[in-house]
């Protein structure tokens, strides 16, 4: 299938590991170019070296502090000089602590407002002029299921990331007209190198892997999700084949939100009548 990204500029925010990187890969792999920017220098000049194995087009990695408004402004502003154009921007930024709502103070509110909300507003409104001098744009803000489905124990992610959906929608409202479409990613639990160290601290020393099931099992497939899978989700919204597609929260979640709460007597129950 031609998604119609051969020739597209593609800017991703959080390029450098996990899902950002999985999808500057697959948008390179589909022909477009792709801008990636993140803090640390070495894990760029991987990345950038990974993705232009798979490239059809050029590939620029760019060490940048998504957090400083001036300077991701900056550096929007660069790649679409530096490529001619700017077509697709990707944010995907770091996760807030995890904790109850009664858990943490109003700084730590303000804290995960001022590391995830704010960098992906900041990141947006720096490309929209770009977006709409090219007269087609794609806008993908990576969430989590958090953004769609209330955990309990993610109270700060839960607060943050519904923010920036009823800020992607006010967008999807305002730029439909100008051939740009906005969509919110939301991935359950992804294999990724931050939840493979936390299976590790969660083993304490014991198999890794057998956390890494554990912590996969609830949803309707049974295990994590891959990098990969979210990349194809990603790509295609990127795509001219989705161009009818706008507003909306995509939950990449395995069926999560439709298992219900995991019980451990009905568990059990199920285990007896099937085994």
């Amino acid at each position: 299938m031609d998604l119609g990204l051969g020739n597209k500029v593609a800017l991703v925010a959080g390029g450098s590991s996990g899902l950002g990187l999985a999808t500057a890969r697959e948008l390179a792999r589909e022909g477009a170019h792709v801008a990636i920017g993140a803090r640390d220098r070495g894990r760029l000049a991987e990345a950038e070296r990974g993705i232009k194995e798979v490239a059809r087009g050029r590939v620029h990695a760019t060490s940048v502090d998504v957090t400083d408004q001036a300077a991701a402004h900056r550096w929007v502003d660069e790649v679409a000089a530096d490529f001619g154009a700017l077509h697709i921007v990707l944010v995907s930024g770091g996760s807030p602590q995890i904790g109850t709502a009664s858990q943490f103070e109003p700084a730590e509110y303000q804290a995960a407002v001022d590391g995830v909300l704010l960098p992906a507003v900041s990141l947006a409104l720096a490309a929209l002029p770009h977006l709409r001098a090219a007269g087609w744009g794609r806008l993908l803000f990576v969430a989590s299921e958090t953004a769609s489905v209330p955990v309990a124990r993610l109270a700060l992610s839960g607060v943050a990331r519904a923010a920036i959906v009823r800020f992607a929608q006010s967008l999807a409202s305002e730029l439909g007209r100008d051939g740009i479409t906005v969509n919110v990613l939301a991935p359950g639990t992804t294999r990724t190198p931050p939840v493979e160290r936390a299976a590790a601290k969660l083993a304490e020393g014991g198999d890794v892997e057998a956390r890494l099931r554990t912590m996969g099992h609830h949803n309707a497939l049974g295990r994590l999700a891959r990098p990969d899978e979210f990349a194809a989700v990603a790509t295609f919204l990127a795509g001219e084949r989705a161009s009818f597609v706008t507003g909306g929260i995509h939950l990449i979640d395995g069926g999560a939100s439709v298992v219900g709460p995991e019980l451990p007597h009905l568990t059990a129950a199920r285990k007896d009548t099937y085994t």
